[in-house]
């Protein structure tokens, strides 16, 4: 279930970009909303690229432990966004209004919070069992 609720989550920030480009999220960021508009698209969608490719690579790794705080720390990302985007409503510059777009945004930050939660409850049960004979 643990890894379930994380796939879903860094899958709702997938397509969460994917719906960010028609709601011009580029203008929300600080350094490229200064560029004239289609910059600002072509700049945002391009760095997704080895932005993702790094997500991708540090959640798949092969070493259990930087898999793991990778996870961690992408499932913590999901749930700050949420709040970002929270934070966002009402400003003239965001466009997330869509049921879909609210679905992907807050769905991703529930699944990084349950993540989070079932990953602390295993941490737990892993220590109990170490401590007892």
């Amino acid at each position: 279930m643990r890894d379930i609720a994380f796939y879903l989550g860094i899958a709702s920030l997938f397509t969460h970009e994917l719906d960010a480009v028609p709601n011009h999220e580029w203008r929300a960021l600080p350094l490229i909303r200064a560029l004239p508009d289609e910059t600002g698209m072509i700049v945002f969608i391009a760095a997704h690229v080895p932005l993702f490719a790094l997500l991708i690579g540090l959640v798949a790794s092969s070493n259990a432990r930087v898999r793991l705080f990778s996870r961690l720390g992408v499932s913590a990302f999901l749930v700050v966004h949420g709040l970002l985007h929270a934070l966002s409503i009402g400003q003239a510059t965001y466009e997330f209004s869509s049921t879909l777009s609210n679905v992907l945004i807050f769905g991703g930050s529930a699944f990084g919070a349950i993540y989070l939660l079932l990953e602390a409850r295993e941490q737990l049960v892993a220590s109990d069992r170490t401590v007892r004979p």
